[in-house]
């Protein structure tokens, strides 16, 4: 964070809060914090405010990069949000940090408040055929797990230090001098405790987790992917993820990926295919055989005299994908029908067809029609990229125009300049 170093304001009123001097150690502000804000918590009847005031104060004090701001420039910097102090904590997770709770027997309720560890995501590749049947996926996966030997607190004793790097913080704070009047300060997590705080003398470290108050355990999950189910849905495993002393344990959360289908492609509860018929099987019929997602095999098959044109659409109702959680409803399975053409006819198959299809109207031209027409020649061609082309041309066109529009306008301004 950068900013420019604010002039120097009150600096000695959180010391007056907590009664002590501003030479007072860490130990000695943790003392008179505790004996304050026992005397003045509201369940002993005592000021909120003031109980408010007493938390923040500590809380800023016993930070050392917040301490470091607050001696030199004062309670604005923080206010300015310089130090992060600008924000205050919960007083009563501060004063519960002491005394893992109320003291007072009951008097509040509010606790200290557990962090949520993280969710553990993993993509889960699945084929359309386990989406249409179901199927169960055994899954093995290594996480941390508190150590059963320690409860998690990484020592024998169960005892454990304050980090003497951060102050029992886990953070550190960094300030730099940039230039005059500019100053930077960067927060990391302390690299002596690893952000946690607490340190654990070597000589006490639990010999089964060697401090770390976790260890790596290997589980087996049955995932159970159920019919009818979409690709990107998740299933999830609610607290089996990485756990953590004073934490929430997260969830695995398994993301379904759908494996592309050399056959079948699905939009919802529908599915499609395409099939491709001879001209004749277009014109006289055809039948053939679909083999299914689950094994079966559907006979399709057209209706007598029925003729079905290129690019067109038929379906097949309760032969799509189960509707998920109601697996005895289905959508539906859409054939979608291309007709290839010969590329050439022979002069007896031309005579054939035409005594066979109706006559074209447009084809009954007269002698004298014919003698008034230029004939033509017709040429295969792919529109698409023919239009791209010339799309092109017409850009490059354009701005051959433009630049000669400028070039000319000078040119003209430049000729009646040199006649005048």
């Amino acid at each position: 964070m950068f900013g420019r170093a604010p002039r120097k304001s009150d600096n000695s009123r959180y010391y007056e809060i907590l009664g002590v001097p501003k030479t007072a150690s860490p130990d000695d502000l943790k003392k008179a914090y505790k004996k304050a804000a026992i005397k003045n918590h509201p369940d002993k009847g005592g000021d909120p405010e003031k109980f408010k005031e007493l938390a923040h104060a500590y809380e800023v004090l016993s930070d050392p990069g917040k301490r470091e701001i607050y001696d030199q420039y004062g309670e604005d910097a923080l206010k300015e949000g310089m130090g992060g102090g600008g924000g205050m904590h919960d007083p009563f997770d501060i004063f519960s940090s002491f005394f893992g709770g109320s003291p007072f027997g009951g008097g509040s309720s509010r606790g200290r408040r557990q962090r949520r560890g993280e969710d553990d995501v993993h993509p889960l590749k699945v084929s359309l055929e386990d989406l249409y049947l179901g199927t169960t996926k055994k899954l093995s996966l290594s996480r941390n797990v508190i150590c059963s030997k320690c409860s998690g607190k990484g020592s024998k004793s169960g005892a454990s230090m304050k980090c003497s790097g951060c102050q029992g913080s886990g953070m550190k704070v960094t300030i730099r001098q940039l230039g005059p009047g500019m100053i930077q300060q960067m927060q990391h997590p302390c690299n002596e405790c690893k952000g946690t705080g607490e340190t654990i003398n070597d000589k006490d470290r639990c010999p089964q987790c060697k401090g770390e108050k976790v260890v790596q355990e290997k589980k087996v999950l049955e995932v159970h992917v159920e019919k009818g189910m979409q690709n990107g849905q998740k299933i999830t495993f609610p607290g089996e993820a990485d756990e953590a002393p004073d934490t929430v344990t997260g969830d695995i959360v398994f993301v379904l990926q759908q494996k592309e289908h050399p056959k079948f492609k699905r939009k919802a509860e529908d599915l499609f295919i395409n099939h491709r018929l001879s001209l004749t099987e277009a014109l006289c019929g055809f039948q053939f055989i679909i083999t299914h997602l689950d094994g079966r095999l559907l006979l399709v098959k057209s209706q007598p005299g029925e003729v079905v044109k290129p690019d067109s659409y038929k379906a097949i109702n309760d032969e799509g994908m189960p509707v998920y959680q109601r697996p005895f409803m289905k959508g539906k399975l859409y054939i979608h029908f291309n007709v290839d053409f010969p590329d050439s006819l022979s002069p007896d198959q031309v005579e054939a067809l035409g005594n066979i299809l109706p006559a074209k109207p447009q084809s009954q031209l007269t002698d004298m029609e014919l003698d008034e027409c230029e004939e033509t020649t017709l040429h295969d061609v792919n529109i698409e990229e023919e239009m791209r082309r010339k799309q092109s041309q017409y850009q490059e066109e354009a701005y051959d125009e433009d630049e000669d529009m400028r070039g000319g306008g000078g040119g003209a301004q430049r000729v009646q300049c040199a006649q005048q």
